[in-house]
């Protein structure tokens, strides 16, 4: 007898208890980026309350990517070690403090600290929602299932863009980073009632668990322990197309997400209400290319395209509307720049979509949070160093230079996909 009895608790339907556990993980990622959006959206009141200049305000938000690659790869490590719920959970618990603490901060090296901290909670998340759906998913649903959740970076994006200036307008700028922070301690109540382990779920039925199985193609377990499972995870190529296709475009992402609202009052002569009014538009063309992105690669799977050529041509395909980020700079027009600039994020989304499935697709699910994690460290350290090169480059140049490196990345990125990865049967280690 399950223990839906025993919680008193009716039976989900079939299929509903996987899509609930993953529009949770989608507050979650929106919950995350509100959270660490409300600095950058508040970075020209902050910087000019401040004088701080852009070498400066890549110093701050360069200390969060550090930290966040860093967690990326250890927080696997301990999401591997004692599960989903706990580390999510705590993740969470740490990173909304830490942000209702950055309200009160007054200097670079006080900003800073308080973003590290940050983004030691924060390098939890895609880890932790990668694993999730590697459990509850099967192949053919993975890349919605991805797409889901990692839409939700891009609707927290906007909704910071829209609703952080106005707090801070309201109330100050300080009260902005309290009400980011609240937002997590009401998440965490949602996730603590909704998720559990797949073979302890009191409300799956026997048939979604039969259907879950079905789907898995690769090993829930690795056939190898101890050090020896990591030796061969370092002599794997798909650990390695993975690893570098993510280092080569999360800068992109990085870029848009930090800059944006600076390049806007900078470049473009916004004031807060007006960033309010406009910066959240290439949030939701990032939102689009998730789901563009997630339900192609899904069709072709269910087609009969094999599930690593579905994924990468669809990367292949997305490298051509990020190419339109490099002209950006360049337009006169700011609703033309704009334009280019939502295009470019629709495709980058599109892309990081199939990046985030491949880890579920190619490797056993107790290694899936690793590799994620392994993936973050050298995205978000490359990341780090793009962000600091920016604000030397805006300092000494302008923003033409960033424009063009993150259009061209993502072709290098989607080479070493298809130069690296295979099916996993194929794979030699």
């Amino acid at each position: 007898m399950r223990a839906t009895q025993q919680t008193g608790i009716s039976r989900t339907p079939r299929g509903g208890v996987r899509w609930g556990i993953v529009w949770t993980l989608f507050f979650a990622t929106v919950t995350n980026y509100i959270s660490r959006q409300t600095f950058s959206v508040l970075a020209p009141l902050i910087t000019a309350q401040y004088h701080l200049n852009h070498t400066d305000l890549a110093k701050i938000l360069g200390a969060f990517q550090i930290s966040y690659a860093i967690t990326w790869l250890l927080g696997g490590i301990f999401l591997d070690a004692v599960g989903t719920r706990i580390g999510l959970a705590f993740a969470v618990i740490f990173w909304s403090v830490v942000n209702i603490l950055t309200g009160f901060a007054s200097s670079v090296f006080g900003f800073a600290a308080f973003r590290f901290l940050l983004g030691i909670g924060e390098g939890f998340t895609w880890p932790a929602a990668s694993k999730t759906v590697a459990e509850w998913f099967p192949s053919q649903e993975r890349s919605l299932a991805v797409a889901i959740f990692d839409s939700g970076s891009s609707v927290g994006g906007a909704l910071a863009a829209l609703v952080i200036p106005w707090i801070a307008l309201a109330f100050g700028w300080r009260w902005s980073f309290v009400f980011s922070g609240l937002l997590g301690f009401v998440w965490l109540v949602l996730w603590l009632r909704v998720y559990r382990p797949l073979d302890r779920h009191p409300r799956v039925s026997p048939e979604e668990v039969a259907l879950i199985r079905a789907g898995q193609d690769v090993p829930r377990t690795s056939s190898q322990r101890g050090v020896q499972r990591w030796l061969d995870l370092a002599r794997n190529r798909n650990v390695w197309g993975i690893v570098l296709g993510r280092a080569l475009t999360d800068p992109i992402w990085w870029f848009y997400v930090f800059w944006l609202p600076q390049y806007l009052s900078d470049a473009r002569g916004f004031s807060l209400k007006r960033i309010a009014l406009f910066a959240w538009m290439p949030f939701i063309a990032a939102d689009i290319g998730n789901f563009t992105g997630g339900l192609i690669s899904g069709y072709c799977v269910r087609r009969g395209v094999s599930v690593v050529r579905a994924r990468t041509w669809v990367c292949a395909v997305s490298c051509l509307p990020i190419l339109a980020g490099i002209p950006a700079a360049r337009v006169h027009s700011v609703s033309l720049a704009l334009a280019l600039i939502c295009i470019a994020l629709w495709g980058y989304a599109s892309w990081s979509t199939m990046g985030l499935t491949l880890p579920s697709d190619l490797l056993p699910q107790d290694v899936v949070a690793t590799v994620t994690g392994l993936s973050g460290l050298a995205a978000g350290l490359v990341s780090a160093v793009f962000t600091f090169a920016v604000g030397v480059l805006v300092d000494r140049f302008s923003y033409g230079p960033a424009f063009l490196v993150a259009g061209l990345m993502p072709l290098f990125a989607t080479a070493c996909l298809f130069l690296l990865i295979r099916p996993p049967s194929s794979v030699s280690t």
